[in-house]
C-alpha cells in the first residue's frame, strides 16, 4: 500500500476543493493518506512569492474561477467573510487532533475546511473557533508549545522537500501541486508508463 501525503492550509481555496475532490481521484487505489496542516504564509515568504489574493486582479479570478470550478464539481462552497484571514489557530488545532499515525485524520481536515468553505462566515471568529474546539476535542492542547512547534517542523520540512504552494501531494518521493494535479497523482500511483521516460 503507498502512502500520499497532501499538505494543506485551510486558508487555501484551492486545497478545500482538492481535498473533496481526492476521494474520487483515488478511488480504486489501494493508498494511505497523510494530512499535514502547513502555513502556507511561511511557504511564500520562504520562496520570495505573493499569495493568489495579495494581488487585486489575480484574486478577483481566482474567486471567479473557484465559484465556477466547485459548481463544475458540485461541491458545496460559500467565500468566508474575509480572506486572507489568519489561519494559525485552524492549523494548530489540526496538529492537536493528531491519531495515532501522528497525523489528523479525515474527518479532522473536513471539519476545518467546513468551517471556513462550506459554512461561511468568520473563519478568525472566536466563538465559533471555540465551538470547533469542543466538536474536534483535541487530545492536545492547541495554543501549547509543543503543538506550535509541531506546526513549524511540519511547514519547515515541506518547504525542505520542496514544497511552495497547497495543496501539494507527494507519492513516492515526487510531488503534485495544486487541484488540476490529481489526475496526474492517480496516474502515478497506477504505475502509468510515462512516468518511466523521460
Amino acid at each position: 500500500m503507498k502512502q500520499v501525503d497532501f499538505w494543506f492550509d485551510p486558508v487555501s481555496p484551492f486545497a478545500y476543493l482538492a481535498f473533496e475532490r481526492l476521494p474520487q481521484a483515488l478511488a480504486g487505489l489501494s493508498v494511505t493518506v497523510c494530512y499535514r496542516p502547513v502555513l502556507f504564509a511561511a511557504m511564500l515568504k520562504h520562496w520570495g512569492q505573493k499569495g493568489p489574493a495579495e494581488i487585486e486582479p489575480k484574486r478577483a479570478w481566482t474567486f471567479r474561477h473557484l465559484a465556477w470550478q466547485a459548481q463544475q464539481m458540485g461541491v458545496s462552497m460559500r467565500l468566508p467573510d474575509a480572506h486572507p484571514f489568519n489561519p494559525l489557530p485552524l492549523l494548530r488545532l489540526g496538529w492537536a487532533c493528531a491519531d495515532a499515525l501522528g497525523t489528523p485524520n479525515r474527518r479532522v481536515v473536513q471539519t476545518l475546511f467546513d468551517h471556513v468553505w462550506r459554512d461561511g462566515g468568520d473563519a478568525s471568529d472566536p466563538d465559533r473557533l471555540a465551538a470547533l474546539h469542543a466538536d474536534l476535542a483535541p487530545t492536545s492542547d492547541p495554543a501549547s508549545d509543543a503543538v506550535k512547534a509541531r506546526l513549524r517542523d511540519a511547514t519547515d520540512a515541506a518547504i525542505a522537500a520542496g514544497v511552495f504552494g497547497v495543496p501539494t501531494l507527494r507519492v513516492d518521493d515526487r510531488l503534485y501541486w495544486g487541484l488540476d494535479a490529481l489526475p496526474m497523482v492517480a496516474a502515478a500511483l497506477r504505475d502509468d508508463p510515462w512516468f518511466a521516460g523521460d
